[in-house]
């Protein structure tokens, strides 16, 4: 059995490969990637029309979140077998250290490999049309909105509830059990939260304005 830095440590991986970058590398490469998407999502549609800054704000996430959601965890989905890369491929060294904070990725775990795809499939391309329906003006906005949130917290509800169910052993120390299984994610429950009652408020503003305009019209 090959060594593997993750929990429990007889998981077996057979062909391991450490990871070839450092985790600061990872991490830095990730950061500027996230600064150049949010900085290109905030500049160019101001070029096109004029937003609030709430919307902006929107747009950016809706990018970030669906490009995320794409590429780094459709790589995932789509390379079962990532911890054997020998390249240095970057996703691949993404998830061989995300993996020490949960290693059900490494594992191929079978709810995570299910979530992540419907993650993938579904969510991805609904966070970039969601930032298409604001920046354009879509009637169908909010309903988008607050629909992409609640399959996101749906996710993270059963992402975490199975991880308990099975002993929430994973984490190969405390260290990356709060920075990668706890911190990195936090971002997909507190974000969408705060969307959900904001775009839940306007869906209630809309009805009612709907509904006084009909007593009127009578």
């Amino acid at each position: 059995m090959d060594a593997h830095p993750y929990a429990p440590t007889d998981l077996s991986l057979p062909g391991f490969v450490p990871n070839l970058l450092s985790a600061n590398t990872i991490l830095a490469v990730f950061a500027v990637a996230t600064i150049i998407v949010v900085s290109l999502s905030w500049i160019l549609p101001g070029l096109f029309s004029r937003y609030t800054k709430m919307e902006r704000v929107l747009i950016c996430w809706w990018v970030f979140t669906g490009l995320t959601h794409i590429i780094v965890e459709g790589y995932f989905v789509f390379s079962p077998e990532f911890f054997k890369d020998k390249t240095g491929c970057y996703l691949a060294e993404v998830w061989k250290e995300y993996s020490k904070g949960d290693s059900r990725y490494a594992a191929r775990d079978a709810a995570t490999v299910a979530l992540e795809g419907i993650t993938v499939v579904l969510e991805g391309p609904a966070s970039l049309l969601a930032a298409y329906a604001i920046a354009t003006h879509k009637p169908y906005n909010y309903v988008l909105q607050l629909a992409v949130c609640l399959g996101q917290l749906y996710g993270c509800v059963m992402y975490y509830t199975t991880a308990i169910l099975e002993g929430d052993k994973f984490a190969s120390s405390p260290y990356y059990y709060y920075a990668y299984y706890i911190g990195a994610n936090a971002s997909w429950i507190v974000i969408p939260a705060l969307i959900s009652i904001r775009s839940w408020k306007r869906i209630c503003q809309a009805c009612k304005g709907d509904g006084r305009n009909k007593r009127k019209s009578h």
